[in-house]
């Protein structure tokens, strides 16, 4: 199985979720190739190359970092081909503004959760049963509370951590049973 699990991250806390992901999955699918990249370095070909497609970002001004955007604007030539259709997909965000979850996070998810469905692809949740749900996720997908009360940075909680792992090992069983 080829998995991307690409993502931008401007402090290291987003990247600190993808390679906990990437952790989680190598647990539940030892075979798996995981590809783990910056969003920058990430290009049309590494999408329909991937088997699993894992996308994560910092939450900006309420919405994804561009360079995640650009990314996906760039592969509505792959959304013309149907070149994502049957994909499974799944993304992470961290959030460090106000509020609760971090200034944004669940509009972003629920955002790239949108791409991911006009490509036809297969979007994999975070169900509530799952190790760290409660500290670090929605239904959306795992999320890092990254910000201090005055909004700067302050790093994630082991339990959005916890709960990156988990979801990496849930989207590696759930592909396991929808990709031969």
């Amino acid at each position: 199985m080829q998995v991307l699990i690409s993502y931008h991250s401007d402090y290291g806390n987003t990247r600190k979720m993808a390679e906990a992901i990437a952790a989680g999955y190598k647990v539940a699918d030892g075979a798996a190739v995981i590809d783990l990249r910056l969003v920058e370095m990430t290009g049309l070909d590494d999408l329909t190359q991937a088997d699993v497609i894992i996308l994560g970002t910092p939450v900006h001004m309420g919405s994804m970092a561009w360079p995640l955007k650009k990314l996906i604007d760039e592969a509505g030539k792959l959304w013309m081909e149907g070149a994502l259709e049957g994909k499974v997909g799944g993304v992470f965000a961290t959030g460090g503004g106000f509020g609760g979850a971090g200034g944004g996070i669940e509009q972003t998810l629920v955002s790239l959760h949108s791409n991911f469905l006009e490509h036809g692809m297969i979007v994999v949740g975070f169900p509530k049963s799952l190790p760290g749900y409660a500290d670090g996720g929605l239904q959306w997908g795992p999320c890092g509370r990254s910000g201090n009360h005055e909004g700067m940075p302050a790093g994630l909680s082991d339990g959005s951590l916890v709960a990156a792992r988990s979801y990496g090992a849930h989207i590696a069983e759930v592909a396991a049973r929808l990709i031969d």
